[in-house]
């Protein structure tokens, strides 16, 4: 009877596990999307920043009160310091990203971000007390040279891009921060319910940035508007949202590791929208990222006895 029971919890540990990893997945390539929708948005960055979050918490709203009728009955939202965080954190992720976009190349930016599952990784077990093997290690270094291949091939040092280069890596600070803030969190709060309350919590402080920042907040055609609400439904409570549902079940340093699919999400979307071709060093690239990733997959626990 106790082996049966072992087998059964193995096997609903196996089922959630795949389903997080599916939901992080989806998550990644809406995340994928944003640099589309930004580019033909209408508004300026800052601007953008604000309403990819603004116009997601109707939805997110919708998500968590979903998620109060159908889960346990629990506490009603507040804003604690979990939720305090993982808002100022994806604040500054998103606030710095725009920064590095203005002050480098697009491949600069996008590529030194995606080095955030290096300090994920880093960091987990120091802070999390995750465990950390060596198919982790093996997955982040083919993700590396997946994402140096996707990206870096377009990768230009110039003395002028310093700062914004400097820029990317602070952002890719924030957004390993972020991850690491959520994992935490997700053991005190509901997914839809973290990611609405943080997300007032970024929204309000983007809100600030923009009317300081950008002379106008408004696109100027309906075609802008339209950009601004795919940005903020997919690449926001899509993207933003599955990553935090998923974080409740899979360790921060291999969920990071998944985010590498943004790019090639990102690389794959140019490719069909905007008729950016992909280069063979790009498609391997991709490869070598999908190898990682399934390299560092969490593998179901051996039965013993």
């Amino acid at each position: 009877m106790t082996r049966v029971l072992e087998t059964e919890i193995g096997a609903s540990e196996a089922r959630t596990a795949a389903f997080a990893f599916g939901a992080l997945a989806l998550g990644a390539v809406a995340m994928g999307a944003s640099p589309i929708f930004v580019r033909l948005a209408e508004v300026g960055p800052f601007a953008s920043a604000f309403w990819r979050v603004a116009l997601a918490l109707p939805a997110l709203y919708a998500w968590m009160t979903y998620e109060a009728r159908r889960g346990p009955r629990s506490t009603a939202p507040r804003f604690d310091r979990y939720v305090l965080v993982a808002g100022l954190l994806f604040a500054g992720d998103l606030f710095f990203w725009h920064l590095a976009i203005m002050n480098t190349t697009v491949a600069n930016a996008t590529f030194l971000a995606a080095l955030a599952p290096v300090f994920v990784v880093s960091l987990s077990w120091l802070i999390l007390r995750e465990a950390i093997g060596p198919e982790i290690v093996v997955g982040l270094g083919a993700g590396l040279a997946g994402a140096a291949f996707l990206l870096g091939s377009s990768y230009s040092f110039a003395p002028s891009n310093l700062l914004g280069d400097t820029f990317g890596l602070i952002t890719a600070c924030f957004f390993g921060s972020y991850i690491l803030a959520i994992r935490p969190a997700r053991k005190h709060h509901p997914a839809g319910r973290l990611i609405f309350m943080s997300s007032l919590v970024t929204a309000a402080v983007l809100l600030v940035i923009a009317l300081i920042l950008e002379p106008t907040l408004f696109p100027a055609t309906s075609k802008g508007l339209m950009m601004l609400i795919a940005l903020a439904l997919i690449s926001h409570a899509g993207g933003q949202g599955l990553l935090a549902l998923a974080l409740g079940y899979l360790p921060a340093g291999f969920s990071s590791l998944v985010i590498f699919l943004e790019g090639v999400a990102a690389a794959v979307f140019g490719w069909m929208i905007l008729g950016e071709d992909m280069t063979g060093m790009q498609l391997l690239g991709a490869a070598a990222i999908l190898l990682g990733v399934w390299i560092a997959r969490p593998r179901r626990r051996r039965q013993t006895g």
